[in-house]
């Protein structure tokens, strides 16, 4: 397992867990400013003392053969595996070369020292500063938070006003601190995989042309080198996409309402206030709380007092708003659980944000005479509802999606798995012809023409310099962008810029592949469903749909299908709509 990915959007909720996962940056960040400072080190051995060169060499290869990089996500790419490995091909080198000592270090401060320091100096301290700063900024936000939510709502309303726009003040500048160090502290874990190697490469190439046995051994050498040039290169690349994609997320991440919800394993989550009872008064502690809707389980985890970490787990019955002219704090709720009898008052960190965990918990508000609001003396009354909204109470409410299917970056990864989960190059390309088989016919045709372009292209890359690792890092994020934008996400940009080289590099075999394919898949569909005997219905729509991607069909109200037969995707079906066949909302037909 690799480095945890931190999420821009985990910055707004600042939970233990992402605590958590920036304490292993932060401890990956300290052991390669160490690593960095023991390898200058054991340069200016090498320059200073040509005497003791023998025991520097071999100390400087143990240092390089113990050294393991760690990259963010779960895959690695096969460039990010040569790249890991080149340490230990570094080391093995130097263990031959010290075998025949020489004089031989003349430039290595300029090719080695200068570069590592510049970038422990310039990025690894850039980074702390940034922590510095978030730490800084922490402490204050909750100092005031603390001191802004002990205030009274009986206090004049231009006084809470002020009082809510400073603190909004104080919560950007967190977030934006927060934000900046999460962007910096990724962006120094991945450089390092370049900015380390390439001196060290550099440094290595000057070695050998000072031993007796240079030219052989730098024969030898040259292959890998080019091979681990290009995986450099590529990596580069990838890393120069990936920067502006993720650059473009956090600036929208930046720009969205911080009291949103992000996506997560929880229905809800977050920091509130609980108020416990005392012989001489009520005190408000600090929880990490976490609501799971289809369980009803309420966990609360205490930070505060001695029994600081201590998690309690409920099973919610009830959530009702509570009133502020019942209880001199702002933002509150009572909510009910099965262990515990009577009510548990929290507080939340806003209006907003007690609307979010309101809406996550199917939280009431207060009882009122609702005979002064709702009196229905006549069930005509009944027809103000509107017909839609019955409709989906009694046919739709469970229906998968009802108002949004959501694209997740899991999907992505299934996919990325699929490919990438086997070293066998002849694999991965039949894995992704098959994938581009399942395409929709006229966006494999669009495909089919655009990778044979970009076949014209790559043959002409000694004038153009788009080579096939170039094409890939430009129409990768373009022709296979993830539908959910989160860093996990933009760091899947690698391997879509690999799956493009690979269709860009096989096409001609692609073409026959898929030839064969369009022949058997038809014919075993047609006996498959002969052997079945699907049930082919007509239907007619009850409502109208606008199409979103070019496997839906877009029809009115009224329209009349054929060929109506289940698909495998969940809530959908397969029709056939003025001649066009395409998938449709299930919910959205009856059955004639």
């Amino acid at each position: 397992m690799g480095l945890p990915t931190l999420e821009f959007s985990d910055s707004f909720l600042d939970s233990p867990d992402f605590r958590e996962r920036l304490k292993y940056h932060e401890i990956e960040l300290d052991r390669t400013n160490k690593f960095i400072k023991e390898l200058i080190k054991d340069g200016n051995m090498l320059i200073t003392a040509l005497k003791n060169l023998s025991t520097a060499v071999q100390k400087f290869s143990q240092s390089l053969q113990e050294f393991q990089f760690e990259c963010i996500g779960d895959a690695e790419t096969d460039d990010e595996v040569n790249i890991a490995q080149s340490f230990k091909e570094f080391s093995q080198l130097l263990n031959t070369v010290e075998e025949e000592r020489r004089r031989l270090i003349q430039n290595a401060d300029d090719v080695l020292i200068a570069p590592l320091e510049k970038f422990r100096k310039e990025q690894i301290g850039a980074a702390k500063e940034g922590k510095k700063k978030f730490d800084k900024e922490t402490e204050k936000y909750y100092t005031v938070l603390e001191k802004h939510l002990a205030l009274s709502s009986r206090k004049k309303e231009p006084f809470l006003q002020e009082a809510d726009t400073q603190i909004d003040k104080e919560r950007q500048v967190f977030y934006d601190a927060s934000l900046e160090y999460v962007f910096k502290i990724q962006e120094v874990q991945e450089k390092k995989k370049f900015e380390f190697v390439e001196p060290l490469l550099a440094f290595l190439q000057g070695l050998f042309t000072f031993y007796h046995e240079g030219y052989e051994l730098a024969h030898e050498f040259e292959p890998y080198k080019q091979q681990l040039q290009f995986n450099l290169q590529n990596t580069r690349n990838n890393f120069v996409s990936t920067k502006q994609e993720v650059e473009k997320l956090m600036k929208r991440i930046r720009s969205a309402d911080q009291d949103y919800k992000p996506p997560g394993q929880w229905t809800m989550e977050g920091f509130l206030y609980v108020q416990e009872k005392r012989p001489l008064g009520c005190t408000w502690t600090r929880h990490y709380c976490t609501y799971e809707k289809s369980s009803k389980t309420f966990t609360m985890t205490n930070f505060e007092t001695k029994s600081a970490g201590k998690q309690v787990v409920y099973t919610l019955k009830s959530c009702i708003r509570r009133k502020t002219d019942s209880i001199d704090k702002r933002f509150c709720f009572d909510i009910e659980v099965v262990e515990r009898h009577g009510i548990v008052t929290l507080q939340a960190l806003s209006e907003s944000n007690r609307r979010l965990w309101l809406e996550a918990m199917d939280g009431k508000e207060p009882v009122r005479n609702l005979s002064r609001i709702f009196t229905f003396t006549e069930v005509g009354q009944l027809r103000t509802f509107p017909p839609l909204v019955c409709l989906c109470d009694l046919i739709g409410i469970n229906t998968l999606g009802l108002y949004r299917i959501g694209g997740v970056n899991s999907k992505v990864q299934k996919l990325m798995t699929t490919v990438f989960e086997c070293d066998d190059q002849n694999y991965r390309v039949r894995a992704v012809h098959a994938l581009v088989h399942k395409l929709p016919e006229r966006n494999k045709e669009m495909m089919e023409l655009l990778i044979k372009h970009l076949v014209t292209v790559s043959t002409h890359s000694q004038f153009n310099l788009m080579t096939v690792s170039n094409l890939g890092v430009i129409f990768g994020p373009t022709l296979m962008r993830s539908q959910e934008e989160t860093v996990a996400a933009m760091m899947n940009i690698k391997f879509q810029n690999i799956v493009v080289e690979i269709l860009i590099e096989n096409f001609d075999k692609a073409r026959e592949f898929l030839m064969y394919l369009s022949v058997f898949i038809p014919l075993f569909i047609h006996i498959h469903r002969d052997t079945n005997a699907i049930d082919v219905q007509d239907a007619k729509a009850m409502y109208s749909c606008e199409a979103e991607h070019s496997h839906e069909l877009s029809f009115p109200q009224g329209a009349l299908f054929s060929n109506v037969y289940p698909s495998i995707e969940p809530g959908w079906i397969q029709a056939t709509f003025q001649g066009k066949t395409g998938l449709i909302p299930e919910n959205y037909v009856v059955y004639l």
